[in-house]
């Protein structure tokens, strides 16, 4: 790399994958005060994709840029519709990124502001990294970023063997579970106190509160089912509907208070059979509705257990907290997030089957494992392979993303 006076980063990330950006871009701040690396300033911005985003990134970087949202549990939009979303999100990134002069575009995730993102920066000829964790279900467009890395040996191989994917580098880790700890570590966590004042909480009717995380494992179809196996838990419930829109989640609490079995007709009938009156499917249990954005993780580190339906942020975060946890046996049945779950020996189960598992929360063991030594030399060997980046290697090219196309088809 030729000695410049300043390193311009354009990073894209939804929530979750800027939690796994920022220890990164930590790393490169402090080598910058040493004065070890082979330019004077790392200026950056961010491509911002999602709720919530621009709260954790905005000490890390210069500018932040939105380029759409995330997904929600709405009904999908039509084919053309959809395109003409994306179209306008790649557009608005061009418009970002466009006149920067950026070196260098890093994304993480398998959410679509990685294909925004890189086709963006391919329209611009800007070299991508891409930060890979998803692994068996990636976005098709990482085949068009320069290099990609990998969290471990043997995924390195899948990404290789599955996608016929180049240039594929193993940094042994997660990232993110280096945030997690900072966080920790910082004092950053608030009290039971400070976390439901913020939500808007009476402690009183809330003190030992089972957490549910509504993420992208769940289809707007589980929903039902969902909701009748909260009422099965006589403890109080906390729900972070994330992926839905919080009015439709209490609007089928409110049905099945009222009785009106008949809104959950789409649920199994093996449930509702296994219940002698409306009045036994209905729990006295507490349940409350978070609306917004707020400290998700002090949310968790106060929670007696936690139920997630989501992907690899989830299980990292519950991982480093080690708060007793679930993980909701979701649409994506293999994933990265499963093989880490069962590394963790955080249980993974189908819906019905978690109000059994949850009423004896003595037998809900903590995460086992430790994450965060190895996100350490994940975030050292990703930054060296930004120091060091190869400008010239190529991009794996569309017979890749044919591959993972047709693999990704899998997982609709």
């Amino acid at each position: 790399m030729n000695k410049k006076e300043e390193f311009n980063i354009a990073i894209a990330c939804e929530l979750a994958p800027a939690k796994t950006l920022i220890p990164i871009i930590e790393n490169l701040k402090e080598l910058e005060s040493q004065k070890k690396l082979n330019w004077e300033k790392t200026n950056i911005i961010a491509l911002s994709h999602g709720e919530g985003v621009k709260n954790i990134l905005k000490p890390h970087v210069e500018e932040i840029y939105s380029i759409g949202k995330g997904r929600s549990g709405k009904a999908k939009k039509n084919n053309f519709r959809l395109a003409y979303l994306i179209l306008k999100d790649i557009i608005k990134a061009i418009r970002a990124l466009m006149g920067k002069d950026i070196d260098l575009l890093i994304s993480c995730g398998n959410a679509g502001d990685v294909r925004k993102s890189i086709a963006a920066a391919n329209f611009l000829r800007i070299p991508v990294l891409h930060i890979e964790q998803d692994i068996y279900n990636p976005i098709e467009l990482i085949s068009h970023a320069n290099i990609i890395t990998s969290p471990s040996k043997k995924y390195q191989n899948y990404l290789k063997n599955s996608y016929g994917l180049k240039n594929i580098k193993n940094i042994g880790g997660y990232p993110m579970a280096s945030y997690v700890n900072e966080y920790i570590a910082n004092g950053d966590l608030k009290t039971k106190e400070e976390v439901f004042k913020e939500c808007k909480i009476d402690k009183n009717d809330f003190n030992d509160f089972i957490l549910f995380v509504l993420g992208g494992d769940l289809k707007e179809e589980d929903l039902n089912e969902l909701i009748l196996a909260i009422h099965r838990i006589n403890l109080p419930i906390i729900i972070a509907p994330y992926r839905f829109e919080r009015e439709h989640i209490e609007n089928l609490i409110s049905s099945l208070r009222n009785s009106k079995i008949d809104t959950f007709k789409n649920v199994d009938d093996s449930i509702s059979s296994t219940k002698s009156s409306k009045d036994s499917i209905i729990s006295p249990s507490k349940i409350i509705v978070l609306d917004g954005f707020f400290d998700m993780l002090s949310l968790m580190s106060v929670s007696k257990a936690i139920v997630f339906g989501a992907g690899m942020g989830m299980v990292i975060e519950t991982g480093v907290l080690k708060v007793p946890s679930i993980k909701i046996a979701g649409f994506h049945k293999v994933h990265g997030s499963i093989d880490l779950a069962n590394h963790l020996k955080i249980p993974i189960l189908e819906i019905n089957d978690i109000p059994d598992k949850i009423s004896n929360l003595a037998n809900l063991n903590k995460p086992q494992g430790d994450l965060v030594k190895d996100s350490q030399i994940a975030i050292e060997k990703t930054v060296d392979i930004i120091y060091n980046f190869d400008f010239k290697s190529k991009k794996s090219g569309f017979k890749s993303m044919r591959a993972i196309w047709r693999k990704r088809s899998e997982f609709r």
